[in-house]
């Protein structure tokens, strides 16, 4: 995917919607336009740097679809491709989970985009990238907490070390503060000895 061919009326996007920074915005280069009316757009790019796709948040409650891949037949991997801390990383489900909680301070949250997408050979990229543990903060839900469970097989029968912290009903890391992403941040060195 070009993201180029969308360079024409395309501008980066200046809010910070759902109290998260422009700058962090800015750093996943986030943009708008006509083509994606009332969406926030992102570049999604692999662990070669290539551009995979474009995924976009429609900014107005209830909108179906909430999100929209483009194309739609992308293979989208697990994003961004960050560099671990103390070998390990935070994955979350969703995009906004992971610039929320990148944007109050956990710099090492990585999005999966939906609890079912999580497979070996993205698993297998990480490890190409230092990654040797895997803290799964999935949503409170019941797919969220299924999902941890499923993802936690997997990466365990690859010899990741895993931690799942689970939510309560309702919660989504998308809407942490900055004072219950520091709390977080305290108890994962707590849990992972780091």
């Amino acid at each position: 995917v070009s993201q180029s061919r969308y360079t024409e009326g395309s501008l980066p996007y200046e809010g910070s919607w759902r109290g998260i920074s422009n700058a962090t915005y800015t750093k996943y280069g986030a943009f708008e336009h006509h083509s994606f009316a009332g969406r926030i757009m992102f570049p999604i790019t692999s662990a070669s740097g290539k551009i995979t796709c474009l995924v976009g948040r429609h900014t107005t409650p209830n909108v179906n679809p909430k999100y929209l891949v483009y194309p739609s037949s992308a293979k989208i991997p697990l994003f961004p491709q960050v560099t671990p801390i103390t070998g390990r990383i935070v994955l979350v489900e969703g995009l906004f989970d992971m610039l929320n909680l990148q944007d109050k301070g956990l710099t090492n949250a990585v999005c999966a985009f939906g609890v079912t997408t999580v497979t070996a050979n993205k698993l297998a990229v990480l490890k190409t990238r230092g990654v040797t543990g895997i803290d799964i903060i999935f949503d409170g839900d019941d797919a969220g907490k299924q999902g941890a469970e499923e993802v936690k097989k997997l990466a365990e029968s690859m010899d990741f070390t895993v931690t799942t912290t689970t939510l309560k009903d309702g919660e989504d890391p998308g809407d942490f503060s900055e004072t219950k992403v520091k709390r977080l941040i305290k108890h994962l060195a707590i849990v992972t000895g780091k």
